[in-house]
């Protein structure tokens, strides 16, 4: 089933004032905990401090335009260390190729700390800055290409900027450095996920069974109630934060009950 990737239920919060971790502060005073994390490109949290300090050096060198730079080399010495096997190709949006092929059986997303999937390309959600459009990242798309005549049917590398370069080999660095993201850690939620709706891969929970959007519409106010952010769209899954106090897994294994 293809979702609309609109966003439009964003528009059902008030105005984020700031991201802090994995909690959105909004201009009406209430705290949101995130579960929808940017599809991803959040999974380690909104301000993970090695990257934000990265994106703060590349900037202040003025680095904002799409110019040559070495840094495009640091960063596919990173994506090789995730995927050895692999070539890559980078852009600022998916080229209508890409688009094209994600229609087929040929193309997954990859998410960090999910498994790698035998898949001849994979779309990578990456921590750094990423926006969607169509169920694609934007701002930087990365493709992991396993068979080199797939690679061909690419367009080449967009000439990308320095900033969203230097974020992303940081991101692939903190995710290398972190897989401890992947301990489960809250007893209430493992519990309640035995008997609910919801089926667990990882950090990342989705629906056992396809929903429609009216469906998803009630859920995601649902948990909005409860203090939670759900996706926008259920294309996307819902993604258990690095850290709850008490009072929040109680609520989220109720709301997920």
């Amino acid at each position: 089933m293809i979702y609309n990737d609109g966003f439009y239920l964003l528009e059902k919060i008030p105005a984020v004032l700031r991201a802090r971790g994995f909690r959105l502060y909004l201009s009406n005073g209430k705290r949101l905990v995130d579960l929808w994390l940017n599809g991803g490109a959040a999974v380690l949290g909104h301000t993970p401090p090695n990257l934000l300090r990265e994106l703060k050096n590349t900037a202040s060198r003025g680095l904002y335009a799409p110019y040559p730079h070495f840094t495009k080399d640091r960063f596919l010495k990173a994506l090789s260390k995730l995927f050895p096997d692999r070539s890559f190709r980078l852009y600022a949006a998916p080229p209508p190729e890409l688009t094209a092929l994600n229609n087929s059986a040929e193309v997954k997303l990859w998410r960090p700390f999910s498994e790698a999937q035998d898949t001849q390309i994979l779309i990578l959600v990456l921590p750094g800055i990423q926006s969607w459009r169509n169920g694609l990242p934007m701002g930087l798309c990365i493709t992991a290409v396993y068979d080199e005549k797939l690679l061909s049917q690419l367009p080449p590398d967009d000439v990308l900027s320095p900033v969203l370069l230097a974020a992303a080999v940081r991101g692939v660095h903190d995710i290398i450095a972190a897989p401890e993201r992947t301990k489960i850690k809250f007893p209430r939620v493992m519990k309640i996920l035995k008997q609910s709706n919801w089926q667990r891969q990882g950090i990342y929970l989705t629906l056992k069974k396809e929903t429609t959007l009216e469906e998803w519409e009630t859920l995601f106010h649902k948990f909005l109630e409860a203090g939670f952010l759900l996706p926008p769209s259920p294309a996307y899954p819902l993604i258990l934060p690095g850290e709850l106090s008490d009072g929040e897994e109680a609520k989220l294994a109720s709301a997920l009950n």
